[in-house]
């Protein structure tokens, strides 16, 4: 008998010494039962409820790009049983680019219990449950050892747990048949028909390595059904596709369990595919000749446009043979096209790692910024005269925009493509935005295309002989031309100056103008000495060097009080404030802008701050949200890929009966007007 009740303790030692619940540093941890008195031969419900502390989060089944699943070890009577935990629909959490399948707040598994029927007495019941709860920076393993002591009975309910029960089984996905899916060339198409309107949807794959967790999950609606397009993972070929589809309605989140089967599933009809097509398949031929065309019309933007007049001139100088004319153009875009596609092969890399980026991100960095105001800053100088760029100065030369041969001209193209980057013209939207859908080799040709775009003035100017005499005799014409050019870039320098500040406050605008002071002069001391003689390189060390350590110590500054509402009294844009703002079938108008995006100020300054726009639109109650890209931020960039676009600017109106339409991107006051 001794060695019976020695044997009995130590198989139910954990009982012992556990409870119902554990209140550990992260989260509290509760086991309770549906009945005390559960009945021989029927199911026991236990619910296990994970309450995290504010700021913190719990874990789905599967937990994502991140965490980890919760570990269940039972300690049960001989014949009964445990079933795999019923989870709730769980939340997308993107932290860094990386998705986590998450718990913001409390959150109770479903397990139920299957008691044999010969059960008689009592039935301890002991759970050990590790789990990981998380906050925005730190992730902390935690244990849980809980333990209920219950009796056989009549399996009445217990009215005390009853509410919680009812919560906790409404907080679970329904099951939904019917669901068809599709895997072409790396996309997913998941279509379900689901009950009532549906806003937003997000799906949870069940199986690991089936889909890019971070991708962007494009939803449009087909006839009565959802249809949700995203990207497969590298080498998935799924024969199913199960898991939980999250919809957000006017009524708050639900959720649903689908087991979908293959099927074909036509192309979304132009009527309700979003805003900018992301959903059409896009084809590489006419994205290209959009690129090209984009690329194009860059050249007449302030900070290229004197650039490109720059090579001219050289040319326009006379004494350059054909062949050399012909070396310096396929120089001049070689170092365009090097530019974009590597920018453009950055991007897919980044994209295809999981995380939100798009066209333009390096100006999201103010070091970069800081940098591009430095080197436009000299540039202007130059032009102004203040000192000179030749092959003689100390073998500077050959480097920028003024020097000759093949070498400048690489370097002149590489500028010229780099300071493009903040623009983003009418044809280039839709191009660079369908370079991100399509496949990574066909995505680098739309990149190059808009480089090969971008050098085609100066490519003509080196391969047609005609068009070189037509360029101006040299004079002294060319100097006082030179001056001019040197306006908008010291325009453009401002302009840097104000984007800088905005990024890093006055902090880093202070220290840019410093930066600056010192750069030049420097360079006004080189300037002294090509004049009168003498050796510049010493002080033109000490401003390069301090141009180097200001772009490396300027920092971005905290995210400060929002700006002041304009005439349309914009407000900040979130998805929540969009899924409300249709919920209440109001008219909205989003659009999105950053502080270096030249076309996005034309129209901020002109069509949308229009007295007459502004009446109209508050007569017609439309709500103005705007999402601001000047620096960087994943949830937009996600919003502009679902939209077929991967830079600013974006103008959507949604109308009060749910038509969504796309705005061009030069806006006028009668356009706007048209809408209402």
């Amino acid at each position: 008998m001794r060695a019976l009740a020695l044997l009995m303790l130590l198989l139910f030692a954990p009982a012992a010494f556990a409870q119902s619940f554990v209140a550990n540093p992260h989260a509290r941890v509760e086991l309770v039962a549906e009945t005390a008195r559960p009945a021989p031969g029927r199911a026991l419900t236990l619910g296990i409820r994970i309450a995290p502390q504010p700021g913190w989060h719990s874990y789905w089944k599967n937990p994502g790009e991140a965490g980890a699943e919760n570990r269940l070890v039972w300690t049960l009577p001989p014949g009964v049983t445990a079933a795999a935990p019923r989870y709730p629909v769980p939340e997308a959490l993107l932290v860094q680019g990386i998705m986590n399948h998450v718990y913001s707040g409390p959150a109770t598994l479903l397990v139920d219990i299957a008691v044999p029927a010969a059960a008689r007495g009592a039935l301890p019941v002991v759970l050990a449950l590790d789990y990981l709860v998380c906050s925005a920076d730190l992730c902390v393993p935690e244990r849980a050892v809980l333990a209920l002591t219950l009796s056989t009975g009549d399996g009445a309910p217990d009215p005390a747990v009853a509410p919680s029960f009812a919560a906790a089984r409404a907080a679970l996905p329904v099951a939904l048949a019917g669901a068809t899916f599709a895997d072409t060339n790396g996309r997913v198409v998941l279509r379900a028909t689901i009950p009532g309107i549906a806003t937003q949807a997000h799906f949870f794959p069940d199986a690991d390595n089936i889909l890019v967790y971070s991708a962007a999950q494009t939803v449009t609606r087909d006839g009565g059904a959802l249809r949700l397009e995203t990207r497969s993972a590298p080498g998935a070929a799924p024969v199913r596709l199960a898991g939980v589809l999250r919809v957000e309605t006017p009524e708050g989140a639900k959720g649903y369990a689908l087991d979908a089967t293959p099927g074909a599933i036509a192309a979304a009809a132009p009527a309700t595919a979003p805003p900018g097509g992301a959903d059409a398949p896009a084809t590489l031929l006419p994205t290209l000749a959009l690129a090209i065309l984009g690329g194009l019309l860059l050249n007449v933007m302030p900070c290229v446009f004197p650039i490109l007049s720059l090579k001219a001139l050289a040319l326009a100088r006379g004494n350059t043979a054909p062949a050399a004319a012909r070396a310096e153009a396929r120089a001049y875009t070689g170092g365009v096209m090097a530019i974009t596609t590597a920018l453009g092969a950055a991007i897919l890399l980044l994209r295809a790692g999981g995380a939100a980026v798009g066209w333009g991100v390096q100006l999201q960095d103010p070091r970069v910024i800081l940098a591009l105001f430095l080197l436009m800053t000299a540039i202007a100088l130059n032009l102004a005269g203040l000192f000179e760029i030749e092959a003689g100065a100390g073998g500077m030369g050959d480097r920028l925009a003024r020097a000759p041969g093949a070498k400048g001209a690489f370097f002149t193209g590489a500028l010229a493509a780099f300071v493009a980057t903040p623009c983003s013209g009418p044809f280039m939207a839709g191009a660079l935005g369908a370079a991100l859908v399509l496949p990574p080799i066909e995505g680098l040709a739309v990149f190059a295309g808009l480089g090969l775009g971008l050098a085609l003035p100066f490519l003509a100017l080196g391969y047609v002989p005609a068009l070189r005499r037509v360029l101006p005799k040299p004079g002294a014409w060319m100097a006082r031309l030179r001056h001019l050019l040197s306006v908008p870039m010291f325009l453009t320098a401002l302009g840097l100056l104000w984007v800088l500040g905005r990024q890093a406050g006055v902090a880093g605008m202070t220290l840019g103008v410093g930066t600056a002071l010192g750069l030049a002069l420097a360079l006004w001391w080189l300037g002294s000495r090509q004049r009168y003689g003498g050796t510049p390189w010493l002080p033109l060390g000490f401003g390069v060097a301090a141009a180097i350590a200001g772009a490396l110590i300027v920092a971005p500054a905290a995210p400060g009080p929002a700006a002041a509402a304009g005439l349309l009294n914009e407000q900040p844009f979130s998805e929540t404030a969009l899924a409300t703002t249709r919920a209440a079938h109001r008219p909205a108008l989003v659009y999105f802008t950053a502080d270096w995006c030249i076309t996005c100020k034309v129209n901020e300054r002109g069509a949308l701050a229009d007295a007459e726009v502004a009446r109209a639109f508050a007569r017609a109650g439309v709500v103005t949200l705007v999402g601001d890209w000047t620096r960087a931020d994943p949830a937009i960039t996600r919003f502009l890929a679902a939209n077929g676009r991967s830079g600013v600017p974006l103008y959507l109106f949604y109308h009060a009966d749910g038509r969504v339409e796309t705005l061009p991107q030069l806006l006028t006051p009668a356009r706007l007007l048209a809408l209402l």
